[in-house]
């Protein structure tokens, strides 16, 4: 039941107070046909938008089922509009971009109603209105009748209780008006109708009452009605209904539609908004690339240069000091006439000693591997060695013996090579064995298996080669891959000043994988002898190394590998490459040797000599015990001819002990004894200049807490030999980044504006959809989230957009760079940056879009119905 009491309704436009409704007076029964004329300006529409909830009363009072309006909140308001009210508008008021049927159904979204009865529902509403075979149309495809009878479809297919018509066939030729008016006739059957209209014969002839206005005042009611309830008249419903918002699928499904309806602005508004994005994706693309090639840079360079602790080691800073001030001119003053010396080997010398420092490497193992210090998130790889030898010779000795490592190939290039400083220098850097990290990661960042496979086992290696897939030919000789007996031909022949023409050679993959060598201990060069008693080196006995390499573990090549392209340093300078498994192997057969275990049962005596060890209790012998006779006659002859005091001197030296010249601890060190918990050498590589800097810190924090407790000895010194690369590194990594970050923020800025822009020229142009959503009982908020997912779409397409084309021109900028600076994929837009970039494009869309959005909900819907 329907009740006006009293109302009025005044607008103010300028100075000027319009009264466009004074004090209407009316009640409407729950089922009728009501008709209300007047000439234009009375106030009819006025009326019918109050009543529909679309305009608010000045005063009096709206009662809806007995309950008053007064009160109402805007949500009260869109809660009645939906569920109590249909609107049939002269102009049909349908949504251009929305099919026929989805059209009908969208009061039914705002309902809460689910879709497959919401479909169902608006098929029935659209069949009674005879278009059960035009749903998929578009409003601009059907007629004008046609429309209006969507239109009424609409209105009652959430089963209202009133159904409002606002010059319903003002648009429409006669034989149409006749079908609209009949379809209206016909729902007042169960509900009321009240329907504006100029048309008093149509009036006369389908309403069950007629209201004429006149100036804001009802003049004439043909039949009126007091409010009181009428008996048989079952109410409708009292039950107060329940208000649902619009769903975001709902909101993103207009705007989807309303963008497809304007695809080429759509895709222009896109584009424009994508180029911000695509200024940052191409700054992140870029910033990222050279961030990870530096990053790969510091850790193939920190790889190669490790932080070096070793047991006994000398403070390079302090030394190098010493030295340049000692070669620096003009530091002394000395007396005209004379030259006088400088000398700078003596106290380089002096310096070295003095700056010789112990390290207990032992103690900072422990410290490293404790998992509370956080070291090994720091850490590629932590090397520790030990000094022992590693013997390695060729297993085929049918052309001798040939030691490969340590490499003997300047011995045989001639004495004169091998005494030379640059054969000194050259043999130190010839050690083509060499220890891999324990790093596959790294390592497979740095090197390509070209065949094979890397070590799993302690006595298999790989094969390195450069990125040409060489060997140089000294590595070749070293290796025993060729004759090192060719080396004495070579040099004989440059010493004559010939030119020398060697063979290039080319080996498979197969043949290097078939080569393998012998693994040789250092205590194994000793057999032990009987008669004297005394482990002897047999080293020089050609038949003992071929039968000592018959037996010895085999070293098998397992892979071959080479450096990337994309690697700038690499971790290995060797040529061939074993793990840290095979040291472990070495120092515990080492360990448990009998020479060893002999040695370390009597560590008094020498067991190379059998010889006690100097510094014992040894009682001298007697020289009145010395028998002559038991001489040789060339050394009797000998003594006679000296003198009684060169006699004496003689037989004193006799009279001594005879003691080795040799150590205890010395034996274990050339036998090559080590203890696994305590390395000579402690080898640690950063994983970048960042985490060098932690590592250094940690290393100054563990000296001042030895400090603090009083052990300044067990302080640790380190030799670190890329330091002075830090300070530079970091200022171009952050020039770089403060660059980058303005470039982000003026692209951010632009495109907020833009988005901004855009957005409200899309709310001035769906005014009227405004009207119509509010008009079928949308909310405010609905309206905005209706906004909102429009500004949301164009920045989802903006994004996928911008990281398109970003990707596409990476192809030529990555060509470019590799043109210029032989740098292979620098510009790769990482893909949480692609995503994270398409979130940002929403979310400044998104904000972009509040303002607009705020001001499209805040649009007054009956403003909003009138434009065009």
């Amino acid at each position: 039941m329907l009740i006006l009491k009293n109302i009025t309704k005044e607008y103010t436009v300028g100075d000027e107070h319009i009264r466009a409704l004074r004090g209407i007076e009316i009640a409407f029964r729950e089922n009728e046909f009501v008709s209300i004329l007047g000439p234009s300006g009375c106030g009819k529409t006025t009326l019918l938008n109050i009543i529909g909830g679309l305009d608010k009363y000045t005063a009096g009072d709206l009662s809806i089922n007995g309950r008053s309006t007064r009160d109402f909140s805007d949500r009260d308001w869109d809660t009645y509009r939906n569920h109590q009210i249909g609107f049939v508008f002269q102009n049909y008021n349908l949504i251009p971009h929305q099919t026929v049927l989805a059209n009908v159904e969208l009061a039914l979204t705002l309902s809460g109603v689910s879709k497959a009865e919401r479909r169902r529902r608006a098929r029935e509403a659209l069949e009674k209105v005879g278009l059960g075979d035009q749903l998929n149309k578009r409003p601009n495809q059907m007629s004008g009748g046609q429309m209006q009878r969507v239109a009424i479809a609409r209105a009652l297919v959430n089963d209202p209780d009133i159904l409002l018509a606002d010059e319903p066939t003002g648009a429409l030729d006669t034989q149409t008006s006749v079908q609209v008016m009949d379809i209206l006739k016909e729902v007042a059957n169960d509900r009321l109708v009240i329907m504006v209209t100029h048309n008093p014969e149509l009036a006369e002839r389908y309403s069950t009452r007629i209201v004429r206005l006149l100036d804001g005042r009802i003049t004439d009611d043909t039949n009126p009605y007091d409010g009181a309830p009428e008996e048989n008249r079952p109410s409708r419903t009292n039950e107060k209904p329940r208000h649902h918002s619009m769903s975001y699928l709902t909101a993103l499904s207009l705007s989807l539609n309303n963008l497809m309806t304007k695809k080429a602005r759509t895709f222009l508004t896109a584009f424009a908004g994508s180029i911000g994005i695509i200024g940052i994706a191409l700054i992140l693309s870029l910033s990222s690339g050279f961030q990870n090639y530096i990053s790969r840079v510091e850790e193939d360079t920190l790889s190669s240069y490790p932080l070096t602790i070793e047991s006994e080691s000398v403070d390079m800073t302090s030394l190098m000091q010493t030295m340049m001030g000692a070669v620096q001119p003009g530091g002394k003053e000395h007396e005209d006439g004379y030259v006088y010396s400088n000398n700078i080997m003596s106290e380089m010398m002096n310096a070295m000693a003095a700056e010789v420092q112990s390290n207990d490497v032992a103690a900072f193992r422990s410290y490293l591997e404790d998992e509370e210090n956080g070291v090994q998130a720091l850490v590629n790889d932590i090397q520790y060695s030990y000094d022992v030898n590693l013997n390695i010779y060729a297993s085929d000795t049918s052309d001798g013996v040939v030691q490969v490592n340590p490499s003997t190939i300047f011995e045989k290039m001639g004495g004169a090579m091998s005494k030379s400083p640059m054969g000194s220098a050259a043999s130190g850097n010839l050690e083509a064995w060499q220890e891999l990290l324990d790093n596959q990661t790294l390592l497979a960042s740095q090197y390509e298996v070209l065949a094979g496979k890397w070590p799993d086992a302690w006595n298999e290696v790989v094969l390195i080669v450069d990125q040409d897939n060489e060997i140089t030919d000294l590595t070749l000789y070293s290796l025993g891959l060729r004759d090192q007996s060719e080396l004495t031909g070579l040099m004989q022949a440059a010493g004559r000043g010939e030119t020398l023409d060697t063979e290039e050679m080319q080996f498979s993959y197969d043949e290097l994988l078939a080569m393998s060598y012998r693994l040789v201990l250092d205590t194994q060069y000793y057999e032990y002898d009987e008669a004297s008693g005394a482990w002897l080196d047999r080293r020089g006995d050609e038949d003992y190394m071929k039968a000592l390499l018959d037996a010895c573990p085999e070293i098998r090549i397992t892979g071959i590998i080479r450096p990337t392209e994309e690697a700038v340093a690499t971790a290995m300078t060797g040529s061939v490459g074993y793990t840290h498994a095979l040291v472990e192997h070495i120092i515990r057969e080492t360990n448990d040797s009998a020479i060893v275990r002999a040695q370390q049962q009597d560590p008094e005596t020498d067991v190379f000599t059998g010889l006690p060890f100097a510094g014992g209790t040894e009682e001298p012998a007697d020289p009145a015990e010395f028998d002559p006779s038991a001489l040789s006659e060339e050394e009797q002859a000998y003594l006679a001819t000296l003198s009684e005091e060169e006699r004496a001197a003689l037989l004193a030296e006799y009279a001594k002990p005879q003691t080795s010249e040799a150590s205890y601890e010395g034996n274990l060190a050339a036998l090559g004894v080590a203890d696994l918990a305590s390395p000579s050498r402690i080898s640690i590589y950063p994983v970048d200049f960042e985490s060098k800097e932690a590592l250094v810190d940690l290393i100054n924090r563990y000296n001042r807490e030895k400090t603090d407790a009083g052990q300044e000895e067990a302080a640790i010194n380190y030799t670190d030999y890329v330091g002075l690369m830090m300070s530079s590194v970091s200022t171009i990594i952050n020039t770089i980044s403060y660059v980058l970050i303005a470039f982000v923020a003026i692209s951010l800025v632009v495109s907020s504006i833009m988005i901004g822009i855009i957005t409200y020229i899309s709310v001035l142009e769906r005014t009227k959809e405004i009207g119509i959503l509010r008009s079928i009982g949308a909310s405010k908020r609905d309206i905005s989230r209706v906004f909102n997912a429009e500004t949301l779409t164009v920045g989802f397409v903006s994004g996928m957009l911008g990281i398109l084309v970003t990707v596409l021109l990476c192809i030529p900028v990555n060509m470019l760079i590799k043109a210029l600076a032989n740098i292979s994929n620098v510009a790769q837009l990482p893909w949480a940056g692609g995503v994270i970039l398409v979130a940002i494009s929403m979310l400044l869309t998104f904000i972009a879009g509040l303002i607009p959005s705020r001001i499209a909900a805040r649009r007054d819907p009956v403003v909003a119905l009138r434009t065009e």
